[in-house]
């Protein structure tokens, strides 16, 4: 590339620029969460709610653990104060400094007093996965190591945050669960405790979904919306279902719809479609669908290759 191909490039994207602002922006003031310190409010939340399995907790806590939990809420005070500050700065630039500040300390007060509330809830989804996995050992298999776990961990602590409309935080947390288990839970769904994924890939909940307790949902399931092709106009809108309590959902299966409403007891077949509402204690199963196995005549070896 020569030197006037190049100059080409440059003036390409500096007129994206002129024509993006949300991509380029000139205001001196302008503001965004650093989503490492977010990252850094996660894993000291993680090591708050389960000592001793991600870090060297354990010593630390000794019989005494109130030194530990007050230095590690410190910690998260003053790092999420920063970040909420941030947020709400970018959703309103031009905000008077001390409401923003008084705000951000009423939304980090909220969000560490529900702390203790949020390990509670945790605790009865650790149980659901032990209760509902007979691979399961233990329950310390299932906090170290079960991805499902810790996308529901996430999704707990950033829809306390959605609950006081903090911008961009809650799904940045959310992303960051995403990115790492291929789970993909919106921070505005309401899901009750005893909340379980078994093997855990693929699944999406979104915004508006409402979910009861001992709920299990398999690998690829989707609670969804049945159309977004109204965009931002359906916004706030309730265009994911409702899931009663004690329902399984297996792989693959799909629910969709705002007024779609799966009743308490209710067992979904994998791979179904749904998009009405089901009664309490149905089985949705898929009709006429069959398996067939056709034996062949022919042979193969190892390697694919037909013998003789």
């Amino acid at each position: 590339m020569d030197n006037q191909e190049l100059d080409a490039v440059v003036r390409g994207i500096a007129d994206n620029y002129a024509s993006a602002p949300e991509i380029f922006f000139t205001e001196p003031d302008r503001h965004f969460p650093n989503r490492n310190r977010i990252i850094d409010v996660i894993e000291d939340c993680r090591h708050l709610m389960f000592p001793g399995y991600f870090g060297d907790e354990a010593a630390s806590c000794g019989s005494h653990p109130a030194y530990f939990i007050g230095d590690t809420l410190m910690r998260i005070r003053k790092h999420l104060r920063r970040e909420v500050r941030e947020a709400l700065l970018f959703r309103d630039p031009r905000a008077e400094r001390p409401v923003i500040a008084r705000r951000s300390d009423e939304i980090v007060d909220a969000f560490v007093g529900a702390l203790p509330e949020v390990q509670k809830v945790l605790l009865t989804d650790v149980q659901a996965a032990f209760d509902g996995d007979p691979a399961a050992q233990s329950k310390e298999e299932i906090i170290f190591s079960y991805p499902g776990l810790f996308a529901i961990f996430v999704y707990r602590l950033a829809h306390q945050l959605y609950l006081q409309d903090v911008p961009l935080i809650p799904r940045i947390m959310n992303e960051y669960a995403h990115d790492h288990t291929g789970i993909d839970i919106n921070s505005g769904a309401d899901i009750g405790p005893y909340f379980f994924i078994d093997h855990a890939a693929g699944v999406v909940i979104g915004e508006t979904t409402k979910i009861g307790c001992h709920v299990k949902v398999y690998q690829g399931v989707t609670l969804g919306a049945l159309s977004t092709r109204a965009g931002q106009g359906l916004r706030g809108v309730k265009r994911h279902p409702t899931i009663g309590d004690y329902v399984t959902i297996y792989a693959n299966a799909s629910v969709l719809g705002g007024e779609t409403v799966i009743g308490s007891g209710t067992v979904i077949a994998g791979s179904t479609f749904v998009t009405e509402s089901v009664p309490e204690n149905s089985r949705v199963t898929l009709k006429n669908q069959e398996v067939k196995v056709r034996q062949s005549s022919h042979r193969y070896d190892a390697e694919g290759f037909e013998t003789c």
